[in-house]
């Protein structure tokens, strides 16, 4: 069984929840940017929370289906078409052989996820089948013709018709905690970090969410070595304005990291949109 790519959209990966345990090797995690939404679309097609699903970017996906399957679309709010059919987002959809799956533009949040039922079952690297931007590992962006391959049925059939689902924050703040070289900026920075309201930048990615705000002022100017980063980690450049380090982040950086979004929050940091507006709070 597979799926064909009519449509890919802007930038459409195949995602699962990373390949963990690397950074060593220097290897990201990297896997869906916004984990919480493929687990549950994975979950509404009967799918182990594991499988590979579709990472869509501001929509624009359209996929033909070969013969009868099961989709599940989550995560940012986009209109939705199956069989030329208007169909809701975090519920079970049924495709006949023919019909096209179609995601239009996302209105709130950045990414859809669509799980169909039995997994993307393209060749593994290091164990997970995501698509590391950075790292070039996995399977590569999609384009117009792909065939994906679908894996085996899973044994349980699904059993929730639609899943509640709080709509995603038009104000996000994301809950952070003093990162290892806070002490290389001024002794008011972190205060400043949490009054700020920054800006989601047009260059952001997978990889850094580029913040515009207030610059954060350092009392230290020398070479930083590169050390470990982990995901959520808020590296001040010389600019002085935060990079949010994403799914698809290195696993070293060479400049100081102020703070870091909590893990809990990590999910709603992957919603966010160019020019969309930003605080941060304690999370201690």
């Amino acid at each position: 069984m597979k799926v064909e790519v009519v449509r890919p959209g802007f930038a459409t990966t195949v995602q699962d929840l990373g390949r963990p345990g690397f950074a060593a090797m220097g290897v990201g995690r990297s896997g869906a940017a916004d984990r919480g939404s493929l687990r549950l679309a994975n979950r509404l097609v009967g799918n182990p929370e594991t499988h590979a699903a579709l990472e869509v970017t501001l929509g624009g996906l359209v996929l033909r289906a070969t013969g009868l399957t099961m989709v599940a679309v989550t995560g940012a709010d986009c209109p939705i078409t199956a069989g030329g059919r208007s169909a809701g987002p975090n519920a079970p959809i049924l495709l006949r052989a023919g019909d096209e799956l179609s995601l239009g533009m996302s209105s709130v949040g950045l990414r859809c996820y669509v799980a169909v039922r039995g997994g993307i079952d393209v060749p593994p690297v290091l164990g997970a089948r995501a698509t590391d931007t950075l790292g070039k590992l996995g399977p590569p962006p999609l384009s117009a013709g792909t065939p994906l391959p679908i894996g085996a049925t899973p044994p349980d059939f699904p059993s929730v018709d639609v899943a509640p689902v709080p709509a995603l924050p038009a104000d996000p703040v994301l809950r952070v905690t003093p990162g290892p070289r806070v002490d290389w900026f001024a002794p008011d920075a972190f205060t400043r970090l949490l009054s700020t309201v920054y800006s989601v930048t047009p260059d952001s990615d997978r990889v850094g969410i580029r913040l515009d705000g207030a610059p954060l002022p350092r009392t230290r100017h020398e070479e930083l070595p590169s050390e470990a980063c982990v995901p959520g980690s808020l590296q001040i450049p010389p600019s002085g304005l935060p990079i949010l380090f994403h799914a698809d982040h290195p696993a070293t950086g060479g400049y100081p990291v102020i703070a870091v979004v909590d893990e809990d929050d990590f999910d709603l940091a992957g919603q966010l949109r160019p020019g969309q507006q930003v605080r941060f709070k304690s999370g201690r």
